[in-house]
C-alpha cells in the first residue's frame, strides 16, 4: 500500500469515553475520517456502569470545545456549567448526543483483541514504518473483523482493570476464593439490592483516594438512615495517616473534590468509621460463619467484616497491544516522557505541565495512548488533561506541528503538597516536602 492509499485509511480510536469520543471530533474537524472502536453496547459504557457517582468536576470542564460545536447545530445545549453532573447524567446528556452525531463512526459491541503493522510483528523492522496498521476486533455475534488504520489512537481507559486489595500489587492470598464478598467499585446505595447488601453490616474499605473517600461517605449515610443501624466502615489504609489524607479540603480549586475528603474525614470523626493504617492485606481468609478476615503482612488480623470494597486504583490492559513497540515507564506503565510529570511517588498536588504528542509518543509511530490509559497507574487523571491530549495528537497526526506544540493546559489545585507517593510517612515524621515543598 503506498503513501497516498494510507493517508485515505480511517485513524482507529479504541474506546467511546470521553477521550475516545473527543479524539474523532478532532479528527473530523481536521477531514480526517475516524473510526471508534467500543466494546460496550454504546457509547460512554464504562461511564454508565458508576452512572451513581457524582464527579467532582463540573460540567464546565466536562465537555470539548470543538465537540459542542459538532453538537450546536442539533439543538443541544449544555447543562449548567457551575454544577457537577453523575456519571449517568455525563454519559446520557452528552457522551452519547455526542455520539449519535458521529453516527456510523462509532462502531459499539467492537472489542479491540489486537493491534499491529501489517505483516510486520513486533520484531521486525524492515519497512516497517511504511505499513498500514491492523486492527483486529471482536463481536458479540462471534464474528471478528480487521480493520486498517493510518493511525491508532487507544483511548480505551483502564476501567476493566481493577487493581486488587492485596499490598503487594498482586491479589492477596484468598482474594480470588472471596469473590462473592468483594467488590472493586463503588456500589450502588440507592439500588435496594445493593443497598440491603450493605446495610447492618461491616464493611472493610481498601484504599486512599477519592473512590475511598466516596464509599465511606456513602457507608456513613447509610449508617445514619432508618435501614442503617449497625452499619460500619472499617477503612484500610497502606500509609499512615497525615496531613495529606483527606485531601485538600477547602483549600481544593475544585470544591467538590475537597469535600469528598472532607467527608470521608467526618465519618472517621463521627463514629461511622475505624481507620486502620499501615495496613497492606496479605491475605483474606473466611471466618466460620463465612465473614471475612482480613491479614496483613505484619500479621495483623482484622475483626471479620461481612464485605471488602477494594479500591485501590487501576491499571491499563496492554494484553492487545503485544505486537506494538510501546516506551513505557518501568513503574507507572505511562508514555515514558510523560511519567515523570505525573508520577505519585513526587506529586501529590495534581499539577501537571502541559503535555501533548511528543510527552505521549512511542517508538511506533502514529500510535497513541491518550485519556486515563496514557496515566498508566498514576491517579488524578482530569477529562480536561485528556481534551488537551488529543487536540494535540491529532494535530500531529494532521501533520500541523506548530498547533501540535502548542500545548496549553492549567489544572486546579488538589490543595495538598506532601508527596503522595511517600511511603508510611505520618503526622508524627513532621515531613511536608512534596513535589511543591520549599
Amino acid at each position: 500500500m503506498d503513501k497516498l492509499e494510507q493517508q485515505n485509511l480511517p485513524v482507529v480510536v479504541i474506546g467511546a469515553g470521553p477521550v475516545g469520543l473527543a479524539a474523532a471530533v478532532h479528527l473530523v474537524a481536521r477531514g480526517i475520517e475516524p473510526l471508534v472502536l467500543e466494546a460496550g453496547t454504546a457509547a460512554g459504557s464504562a461511564v454508565h456502569e458508576w452512572s451513581h457517582v457524582r464527579l467532582f468536576s463540573t460540567w464546565s470542564e466536562l465537555t470539548d470545545p470543538a465537540a459542542e460545536k459538532l453538537l450546536a447545530p442539533t439543538g443541544w445545549v449544555k447543562p449548567d456549567p457551575d454544577s457537577c453532573p453523575s456519571g449517568g447524567e455525563w454519559a446520557d446528556l452528552y457522551l452519547r448526543p455526542l455520539a449519535d452525531v458521529l453516527g456510523d463512526r462509532v462502531r459499539t459491541g467492537a472489542r479491540v483483541t489486537g493491534v499491529s503493522r501489517t505483516g510486520r510483528d513486533r520484531v521486525v523492522d524492515a519497512d516497517r514504518e511504511a505499513q498500514p496498521f491492523v486492527v483486529h476486533a471482536a463481536h458479540a455475534d462471534g464474528r471478528e473483523e480487521k480493520v486498517f488504520a493510518r493511525a491508532v489512537v487507544d483511548a480505551s481507559g483502564t476501567w476493566t482493570s481493577p487493581g486488587p486489595a492485596g499490598g503487594s500489587g498482586l491479589p492477596a492470598l484468598g482474594e480470588r476464593a472471596a469473590a462473592d464478598r468483594i467488590t472493586y467499585r463503588v456500589p450502588d446505595l440507592k439500588d435496594p439490592a445493593v443497598r440491603a447488601r450493605y446495610a447492618g453490616r461491616r464493611t472493610a474499605v481498601v484504599g486512599s483516594g477519592a473512590s475511598a473517600f466516596t464509599a465511606l461517605a456513602y457507608l456513613a449515610e447509610l449508617a445514619e438512615a432508618e435501614d442503617g443501624a449497625g452499619t460500619h466502615a472499617v477503612w484500610v489504609l497502606r500509609r499512615g495517616i497525615s496531613g495529606s489524607t483527606f485531601g485538600g479540603g477547602t483549600a481544593d480549586q475544585l470544591p467538590a473534590r475537597g469535600a469528598l475528603g472532607l467527608a470521608a474525614k467526618a465519618a472517621v470523626d463521627d463514629g461511622h468509621a475505624d481507620a486502620v493504617t499501615g495496613f497492606r492485606t496479605d491475605a483474606i481468609e473466611r471466618a466460620g460463619d463465612g465473614r471475612l478476615v482480613l491479614v496483613a503482612e505484619d500479621g495483623r488480623r482484622l475483626e471479620p467484616v461481612d464485605e471488602v470494597i477494594a479500591l485501590t486504583g487501576f491499571r491499563p490492559d496492554l494484553s492487545f497491544l503485544s505486537e506494538i513497540r510501546l516506551g513505557l515507564d518501568e513503574r507507572l506503565q505511562a508514555p515514558t516522557a510523560l511519567a515523570p510529570l505525573i508520577d505519585p511517588n513526587q506529586h501529590s498536588c495534581g499539577t501537571v505541565y502541559p503535555h501533548g504528542h511528543r510527552e505521549l509518543a512511542h517508538p511506533e509511530q502514529d500510535f497513541y495512548l491518550v485519556g486515563m490509559k496514557s496515566y498508566g497507574r498514576a491517579p488524578t487523571f482530569l477529562a480536561m488533561t485528556g481534551y488537551e491530549q488529543v487536540r494535540s495528537v491529532v494535530a500531529a497526526i494532521a501533520g500541523d506541528t506548530d498547533s501540535a506544540d502548542r500545548v496549553e493546559l492549567t489544572l486546579p489545585e488538589t490543595g495538598v503538597c506532601g508527596g503522595a507517593g511517600l511511603f508510611d510517612i505520618s503526622e508524627a515524621d513532621g515531613r511536608d516536602d512534596g513535589c511543591c515543598g520549599s
